[in-house]
Order: structure tokens, then sequence, then C-alpha cells
């Protein structure tokens, strides 16, 4: 899609999010669904993660290692590179090649990514910052698959989810040597990949566990607390996003973004026919749900998706 392609269609979608919602709508809890963006699959653009700011969203473009800024007028912009791995990352675990996974804004707004890059020297989170290079702040060993990450934004801690050591890492704001948070069984893969995506909410850390299918809740404080399972039932869950008291999951492996209420239970609210290819990420900016899709199995059409949320 063309520059001026793009931001007719990024406008077209604010203007739709900025009108009443018909009565049918409103009924389901996502609707307006369409495809802002289109993204090039052959130069690594995979959306994995995403995190809205004022005026537009950061994307972590998995194969191409960037971080990369779309405006709402739909401009483009690079605002960082991670260096690649001489040998393309083939230790990485599970998958044999590196890639740029989640993103975080930490107390001082510096932007923290996870990495997972196959090697001692590159395998960690990253720290972003205007005018400089990036820079790692966590170290990782080539054993680890750093995934999604938050921050604590009453301490700064930072948290991040080891998808292949089944890990749960906290570190110091600003970052520093990771100590385990939580090993509990509950976050270890049984094939690929266990803890996944993560966030802080409400006093706790969230997860979900991708080889499982569950989103499991950890209470706060210098040591974790008991893991709650609160749902269970979506093997391929990857990150999600809150929408009051429930969740928006995608689920990466069942090419759909469920919406899961307190109770537990579940409903499919995005799929495939929506435009979904593969759906990573969730992030949500008031009424307007933004989905990152990484085609990394179809290597069709990686894409970001915005619907508007009704009723919560």
């Amino acid at each position: 899609m063309s520059k001026r392609g793009l931001t007719a269609a990024v406008l077209a979608a604010a203007a739709v999010f900025g009108s009443a919602v018909p009565a049918s709508a409103a009924s389901r809890p996502l609707s307006h669904a369409r495809i802002v963006a289109h993204f090039d699959v052959a130069a690594g653009q995979q959306p994995e993660n995403i995190l809205v700011e004022p005026g537009g969203v950061d994307l972590v473009f998995a194969g191409s290692f960037q971080v990369v800024r779309i405006g709402n007028d739909g401009r483009r912009r690079v605002l960082a590179t991670l260096p690649a791995p001489d040998d393309g990352g083939v230790n990485t675990p599970g998958i044999g090649v590196a890639i740029a996974t989640g993103i975080a804004r930490g107390t001082d707004g510096s932007l923290y990514v996870g990495y997972a890059a196959g090697g001692d020297d590159l395998t960690g989170v990253w720290r972003i910052r205007p005018g400089e290079k990036p820079e790692r702040v966590i170290p990782l060993t080539a054993a680890s698959f750093p995934n999604g990450i938050d921050v604590d934004q009453r301490t700064g801690d930072i948290y991040v989810a080891d998808s292949s050591r089944g890990i749960l890492w906290r570190a110091p704001s600003g970052g520093g040597i990771p100590v385990v948070w939580s090993a509990a069984p509950e976050l270890a893969p049984t094939t690929l990949f266990g803890a996944n995506g993560l966030k802080v909410h409400d006093g706790a850390v969230w997860t979900s566990n991708r080889d499982r299918g569950t989103l499991l809740r950890i209470p706060l404080g210098r040591h974790a607390g008991r893991v709650e399972t609160r749902f269970t039932g979506a093997p391929g869950i990857d990150d999600f996003a809150f929408a009051g008291d429930s969740v928006l999951a995608a689920n990466v492996g069942a090419n759909e973004v469920v919406l899961i209420t307190p109770d537990g239970t579940s409903s499919t609210v995005l799929t495939g026919a929506d435009g979904l290819q593969q759906p990573t990420a969730v992030a949500i900016d008031g009424h307007t749900v933004y989905v990152t899709s990484a085609a990394y199995f179809s290597r069709q059409d990686p894409n970001l998706l915005v619907a508007h949320l009704n009723g919560r």
C-alpha cells in the first residue's frame, strides 16, 4: 500500500471510531474491523508486538529486528534497528532464527525490546532512547527466549517472559542482571514455548502459556505469589490486552482473537475472515483495538488491523 493509501485507510478508520456505532454492531464485542497497514514479509516486517503511543503506535518487526512508529497519519519512522547476529540466530531456541519480540515503555520514557538472538552476546532486553544506539541492558543467555515484556509503573521493575525456559525474570528499573521471579511449573513449555505474552495489571503479573493454552495471574511482590489459572483451552495463545475486567487475546495458532471474560469463558471475536494472518498481539486505546498479524505460517500479508470495542 502506498503512503497515501495507508494514510487514507488510517484516517477512514479514525472516522469510523469517532462515529456512533449502529445498534446491530453494538451487540457484538468488536465491530468495524479493518486492516490499516500491510507489511513486507520478505523484508522481515512481521509485527510481533505493539505499544500504543500518543499519535500512533510502535511496532516490533520480528525479522528485521526493528522498532517502527506508525503515526495516525500513516507515516512510518524506524526508531531503532537491533544488531543482527552473524549466524542469523541459528541457535535461537525452538525456531533457529533471531527474532525481536516484546515491547514496553519504562518509567523514564525509554523503550524496552526483547531479543531472542541465539547467542550470549545479543540475547536479552534492549533499551531504546532517542538519539542513542540501542543498548542491551538485561543480558540473557542463548538458552533463553525473551518474549513478552512489561514494566511495573510503581517500582520501575521490568518483567520478562522467557518462553523456552518457562521462567519469569525480574530486573531493576533501567535494566541490570535479572533474577528468576517465578519458575512455577505452570510457566513451563510442553513442546515449544511456555510463558509468552506478559502484562503487569491490577497488582499482578499476567502471562499466557502458548503450549498449555492458559492465561495465568501471579500476584506481585518481592517473591512471586501463587499462580492462578484464569483461563485454559487456547493452545497457541500469544499476547493480550485488558478490556475492563475481560481480556482480548491473540491466538497465533488458531488464527483468531478471543475475548476472555472474568468467569473464564471465551468467545471468538476476530478470525481470518476479518483479515487476521496469525495474530500475535493486541493493544487497546479507549475504544480502539489494534491487532498485529505476523503471518509466521502463511507468509502472506502481515498486517495491522483495527476494530471498535463496543460497550466497555
